[in-house]
């Protein structure tokens, strides 16, 4: 059976320099807030380019809490995001004490619908506090319609914050994705297209008072040892992590083109068939976190292609709005987030990670033909 994922298959594909790097974390002494993070933090900050900071801490959870709590967002406030992500994103914006708005998703792309982002702006849902932040989601490594919802954020005076948990490496209209909005989080989640060993995130910003201030706040708002001038948290990148992202980071270039090669087999593949191939907006570079497809006939074709040894996965089955921690006491925008109610009995992903064989490929691509 293909696995749908296989984070283990990165780490063969790099296991001398992964374990080098290990060693040498290791044989430092210093396994919190050392080199290798700091070390990790300029190399990804340079990947990024230029302007741009990054803070390492725990994950990517914390990472959207951080930015929230350095930009001072928290109780009485509501950040505007998507229903159609990963929880994460939701539950980071509730530890910072602030109030979600879900919003639904363009039913092409999976991402935030930007003319209701408007329409919110415009005219907020009574009862709830005023909105002081958006959370663009850039789902699957599909980049957010961003240049709308940059404007919309512009005319209502409020940050747009990057969540590109899924989409390290993407680009709208040539720029980087997390480069263009006030700050941005990323997961470093072992499945991602950048991932750790174990759990890690990283935020960016071209702010750097602002990521100074999230640099204090990361660790009980010290900015000097034992003293809090900050109310902070612990959450911090360790030093073992970051020695693998470090050796890992040069590839993540070559693994999103490999990802878009294997995509692009997919499509073929399925040129004939019922399904259509994921949608690219035009002036975007997807990088593939996942291949979703869509279809009212799910259920039957994950098993058809189980039959032929093909994991798939779904991401995701249940709407955050949907889910019983938030369902009935989460605010929503007007259109109910009636699309991502109907896509999300209807997606599933396919395998795809750089690491899949030419011989696991065709047998995606025959067992996609069969369909």
């Amino acid at each position: 059976m293909i696995p749908q994922a296989d984070p283990g298959a990165g780490y063969r594909a790099q296991k001398e320099e992964i374990d080098a790097a290990v060693a040498r974390a290791l044989s430092s002494g210093w396994y919190i807030l050392g080199q290798e993070g700091a070390a990790f933090e300029r190399e990804y900050a340079q990947w990024l380019g230029e302007g741009q900071r990054a803070v390492g801490c725990a994950n990517g959870t914390d990472a959207i809490a951080l930015i929230l709590r350095g930009m001072g967002i928290g109780e009485g406030s509501t950040v505007v995001t998507v229903s159609h992500t990963a929880v994460a994103t939701v539950a980071a914006i509730e530890m910072a004490g602030a109030t979600p708005l879900l919003l639904d998703i363009d039913p092409d792309t999976y991402c935030m619908d930007p003319d209701e982002l408007a329409a919110v702006l415009d005219d907020p849902p009574p009862g709830i506090p005023p909105i002081r932040a958006v959370i663009a989601v850039h789902i699957y490594g599909h980049p957010c319609d961003l240049t709308p919802m940059l404007a919309a954020c512009a005319k209502a005076g409020v940050p747009l914050i990057e969540d590109c948990a899924q989409a390290h490496g993407a680009r709208h209209d040539g720029r980087m994705i997390g480069t263009i909005g006030y700050a941005a989080a990323y997961s470093l989640y072992p499945t991602k297209n950048l991932g750790a060993l174990g759990d890690g995130g990283v935020l960016s910003t071209a702010d750097h008072e602002l990521a100074d201030r999230i640099g204090a706040i990361r660790q009980y708002g010290w900015r000097e040892r034992y003293i809090s001038s900050l109310v902070g948290v612990n959450s911090r990148l360790d030093e073992v992590q970051a020695a693998i992202l470090r050796a890992k980071l040069p590839r993540l270039d070559a693994n999103n083109a490999r990802r878009r090669e294997i995509a692009a087999h997919y499509d073929a593949a399925l040129a004939g068939t019922s399904l259509t191939p994921p949608a690219r907006a035009e002036g975007v570079e997807h990088v593939f976190h996942q291949y979703v497809l869509r279809s009212p006939e799910r259920t039957a074709i994950m098993a058809a292609l189980k039959a032929q040894g093909v994991g798939t996965g779904i991401h995701y089955p249940v709407p955050v709005h949907e889910q019983s921690a938030y369902a009935g006491r989460t605010a929503l925008g007007p259109a109910a987030c009636a699309e991502t109610s109907r896509a999300s009995q209807e997606v599933f992903s396919l395998p795809l990670y750089p690491e899949l064989t030419e011989a696991q490929i065709e047998q995606v691509c025959n067992a996609l033909r069969g369909l």
